[in-house]
C-alpha cells in the first residue's frame, strides 16, 4: 500500500521535507518543499481509498482477502504499512545532506513509487481505485521530471557549497 512502506507517500513527504534544509539553493529548497507538501495530499488520497475499500468488510471477507492479521492489529484503521506488511520506518528513507546524492535518491524514489502504482493498476479494474491511482502515477512522473531539472540546476552550479565538487578535507596534508 502506498500509504506507508518504503516506497509510500509518507516516506516521500518526510524525505523531501527533511532534505530541503541542507539544499544550498533556494530553487531546490522550494522544489523539495512543493513536492513534499504535495506528497502529504497524496497520503490523504491513499488513506481515503484504503478506508473506503475496507470500512464495510465482513469478517469472512477479511479472512478471504488475507487481511486477517492486519485486522487483528488495526481493525480497518488506516496504518502506514506496505502491501507486504512492512510498516513505515524512517530507516527506509534517506536524507544525506549532499545535494547530488539526495536528488538521485529522489529520482529513484519517484520511479519506485510509479512502479508500485503500475502494479496496482494491473490488479484492479475498479474505476474508483484506478482513476485516482492513474492521477497519482502521473504525478510521480512529473516529480521525476522536476527532480531531473533540479539535478541539472545543481550540477550546473557545483562549487564550494557542495562537497561533490569541492571538499576541503581532501586537501589536508
Amino acid at each position: 500500500m502506498q500509504y506507508g512502506g518504503p516506497d509510500g507517500e509518507l516516506g516521500a513527504s518526510l524525505r523531501y521535507l527533511s532534505q530541503r534544509f541542507s539544499m544550498p539553493y533556494a530553487e531546490l529548497k522550494g522544489l523539495l518543499t512543493d513536492i513534499g507538501t504535495e506528497e502529504l495530499g497524496h497520503l490523504e488520497m491513499i488513506g481515503a481509498i484504503v478506508f473506503q475499500l475496507t470500512r464495510n468488510l465482513t469478517v469472512d471477507e477479511i479472512k478471504k482477502a488475507g487481511f486477517d492479521t492486519y485486522f487483528v492489529d488495526h481493525t480497518t484503521g488506516v496504518y502506514p504499512v506496505a502491501a507486504s506488511g512492512f510498516p513505515y520506518t524512517a530507516a527506509s528513507m534517506q536524507s544525506k545532506g549532499d545535494m547530488i546524492t539526495d536528488l538521485h535518491e529522489n529520482l529513484a524514489a519517484e520511479q519506485k513509487a510509479r512502479t508500485v502504482y503500475d502494479n496496482i493498476l494491473r490488479m484492479t479494474d475498479d474505476p474508483d481505485v484506478a482513476d485516482p491511482i492513474k492521477f497519482l502515477r502521473a504525478r510521480e512522473i512529473v516529480h521525476y521530471q522536476r527532480f531531473g531539472e533540479g539535478l541539472r540546476l545543481a550540477t550546473d552550479r557545483l562549487d564550494s557549497k557542495n562537497f561533490y565538487a569541492f571538499n576541503p578535507s581532501f586537501d589536508k596534508k
